[in-house]
């Protein structure tokens, strides 16, 4: 594993390569994640990524954003966060901010580009799951985990459903697993202390106590809304699609935008790489312009960063007992579960529609998993591929 210390630049350069790049929503974003920062730059080992992956599934917020912000931040502390998130997610950004600017012509274009898309991003997941479970589920224990994860989920598919079954399976892993704990973990190279920890968490929990009286005796549109994402981007579990549903509630009956628009913006957000949450910038164009844009981007993002400072510090030193490697484990588990359930849906039931499609992502996983193209040249293969089948 390199060191620690990374430039800022470094971090932008990567961070950036994957907002142009990482399409198929937040469970492909960890296939991009690994793939850049783990396999090829080798900036965290696998059990400390998994460990990452494990903790902003408990998070509230966006999961794959979340993931990638912490790597930064181990890798360039603070900053190095800040400088990754900005990386990985201004791409998507201007265009949904360009979009809302033109909305009244704007055309969405080529549906087989997107679909495209789509098909690469299930190729890039099923090969991420491989090389995850082959890490995270090594033995019938834990592939038993795994697999019952899946299947409650399937089952009963909700945030909430999620939620408890990684509460449930870190339970059976503390029983499980804690003797099995090891003596030799690498530690998390955090910058911060803490007590800076304890500091990001108060200010989280005062903002949520102190926006919504402010909002709600002012009429400035501008705070109203940073309450309003603010509010959203804290208290939301399963990423970026349980989203959808809460800022329609905030922002459609309120008068803000019409449901047409709403919806315009949103399929216009599945469309872009990076994260599915700059779905806000869209919404902030619409009702108040570029500031709008800017108030609500950071409104619902600024929790994950308070989030990830108040837990980093504490996750590093919890890592080293034999308890809480248990629980590790047990969840780490259950992830690979919860990946392979969103495996089928949204991703093999939103891309393989009729065999060509099955055809495209077998050839673009063999690229990937056999012949180790990047998944970044796998996307561009995917696209040229899906537009030339389509003429065919």
């Amino acid at each position: 594993m390199s060191k620690p210390e990374g430039s800022l630049l470094e971090i932008f350069k990567a961070s950036t390569k994957l907002g142009f790049t990482s399409f198929g929503g937040p469970v492909a974003h960890l296939a991009y994640f690994k793939e850049e920062y783990i396999d090829r730059k080798k900036w965290l080992d696998d059990k400390m990524y998994a460990d990452i992956i494990a903790l902003c599934q408990f998070l509230p917020g966006p999961a794959s954003s979340q993931v990638g912000i912490a790597i930064g931040m181990l890798r360039g502390g603070l900053l190095g966060g800040i400088v990754s998130w900005i990386g990985f997610t201004v791409p998507s950004i201007l265009v949904l901010v360009i979009f809302a600017l033109l909305y009244q012509s704007y055309d969405l274009g080529d549906a087989t580009f997107i679909h495209s898309l789509k098909v690469v991003a299930a190729a890039v997941v099923l090969h991420a799951l491989i090389g995850l479970g082959k890490k995270l589920t090594p033995d019938k224990p834990r592939i038993a985990i795994a697999m019952v994860s899946a299947l409650i989920l399937l089952l009963y598919p909700s945030a909430w459903m999620q939620i408890l079954i990684i509460f449930a399976c870190g339970l059976f892993g503390w029983k499980m697993f804690s003797s099995q704990a090891e003596s030799k973990i690498h530690p998390f190279p955090v910058t911060f202390s803490k007590k800076s920890g304890l500091a990001s968490l108060s200010i989280l929990v005062t903002l949520l106590i102190v926006l919504p009286l402010i909002a709600k005796n002012t009429d400035n549109i501008l705070i109203q809304l940073f309450d309003t994402f603010f509010r959203v981007g804290s208290l939301v579990f399963g990423g970026g699609h349980v989203v959808l549903p809460m800022l329609e509630r905030e922002v459609v009956p309120t008068g803000w935008l019409t449901a047409n628009e709403f919806l315009g913006g949103y399929g216009m957000a599945q469309a872009v790489p990076g994260p599915l949450f700059t779905f806000s910038s869209y919404l902030g164009t619409m009702i108040e312009g570029f500031a709008g844009a800017v108030v609500a981007t950071a409104g619902i993002f600024l929790p994950s960063f308070l989030f990830l400072i108040a837990a980093l510090p504490f996750l590093n030193e919890l890592r080293k007992r034999p308890a809480f490697q248990g629980v590790l484990t047990g969840v780490n588990a259950s992830v690979v579960g919860i990946l392979l359930a969103a495996f089928y849906d949204p991703v093999i039931t939103s891309s393989i529609l009729e065999p060509a499609d099955f055809a495209l992502a077998a050839v673009l996983f063999a690229l990937l998993h056999f012949f180790k193209i990047p998944a970044w040249a796998t996307v561009l293969v995917g696209v040229a591929a899906g537009s030339l089948l389509n003429i065919m």
